[in-house]
């Protein structure tokens, strides 16, 4: 079977064309069944490939030397889209040159480039940026949204659950994820009306593929116990960061702990195994891809500060996506809501 390929943003990122081909190569490694469409300047591709046979063999180059910076705002990126690696990359998902498009660019640019180039599927009112988070248990938990809409009422959230059901289902494998909404409480009285309303609307939706267990605290998002989280994306990307956060203040204050006495550093020889893998469970770098869910087409954002093992871990989210028909997915699954006309008003 041929697969569609993956075009690549050679330029985004904080370290630009080297992380990136180095990453797509290491990606290709477990999925050599793809192709690349690699978008950024020639020279430089070319000269990052040397190192890469085997994904040399297996790429095309488009030329561009234009790249969307870090701090640019979206409107003026959207004006430079037909000049940009990242709005080339994106283009080619429209025009059918590639099947779906990876960048560590900017992010608001990149929602609003692929918004306006994409659209949204039949029965989405709005996109939803979904991430993956560590878990206490052996899978990631999927968040949505992370930043894409600063609100979302009742509709918004149920399109938004349905999504990242079918997002679990492809990347942790599970045939019916448990869905929670992030709330204040866990209470059935708690929260917004629209929380509330689109907590009921689900408890109706007896035939989707998913299990919804109710509202989740933010203290719970990585406990193990939920394995889709839902809310808008204001709220979804302050959690994100306060994760992230703790994450950091947690490896530095046990690397200040273990450098401050010569007793110290024996100990931290003796436990070295256990640090590592703490550190390697919470590098962002093995948890990276968050993907645009709900557009007609998959563009999926890698970190900026993304490491090449992190890059290759993106484009491994976006060679499953597409292996597994995630726009397919979706689309049945929306059929199911409608189909049992949860009464939530089409805008």
């Amino acid at each position: 079977m041929t697969l569609p390929r993956i075009a690549i943003d050679a330029m985004g990122g904080d370290e630009g064309v080297r992380v990136m081909i180095e990453g797509a190569a290491l990606a290709r490694r477990d999925h050599d069944r793809f192709e690349f469409l690699l978008v950024g300047d020639e020279v430089r591709i070319k000269r990052a490939l040397e190192n890469h046979p085997n994904l040399r063999a297996a790429s095309e180059i488009l030329h561009c030397e234009d790249v969307v910076g870090g701090d640019e705002k979206p409107s003026r990126a959207l004006r430079r889209a037909k000049t940009t690696s990242m709005g080339l990359a994106i283009n080619a998902v429209k025009e059918g040159r590639a099947g779906a498009a990876v960048s560590g660019g900017n992010t608001g640019a990149l929602m609003a480039m692929s918004k306006l180039a994409l659209r949204t599927m039949p029965g989405i009112d709005r996109p939803a940026l979904a991430g993956l988070m560590p878990s206490l248990e052996d899978h990631d938990v999927v968040m949505l949204d992370l930043g894409a809409n600063t609100e979302a009422d009742a509709r918004n959230l149920v399109q938004f659950a349905v999504m990242g059901a079918a997002y679990s289902r492809i990347v942790n494998g599970f045939e019916k994820p448990r869905v929670r909404l992030l709330n204040i409480g866990t209470e059935e009285t708690k929260g917004t009306e629209d929380l509330r309303n689109a907590a009921m609307a689900l408890q109706q939706a007896g035939n989707l593929s998913l299990q919804f267990d109710g509202f989740v605290e933010s203290d719970k998002i990585n406990r193990g116990t939920t394995d889709v989280v839902v809310t808008d994306g204001f709220s979804g990307n302050i959690a994100l960061k306060a994760i992230e956060g703790a994450a950091r203040f947690v490896t530095d204050l046990l690397k200040t702990a273990f450098t401050s006495s010569f007793r110290s550093k024996v100990g931290f020889l003796v436990s070295r195994p256990a640090t590592e893998l703490l550190r390697h469970h919470l590098d962002p770098n093995n948890h990276n891809g968050a993907v645009f869910l709900g557009l007609n087409g998959i563009i999926v954002k890698s970190h900026g500060s993304a490491n090449a093992v992190g890059v290759s871990n993106a484009v491994k989210v976006t060679a499953r996506l597409l292996e597994e028909d995630l726009t397919k997915r979706i689309a049945a699954d929306l059929g199911e809501i409608e189909a049992q006309q949860l009464g939530l008003g089409a805008k």
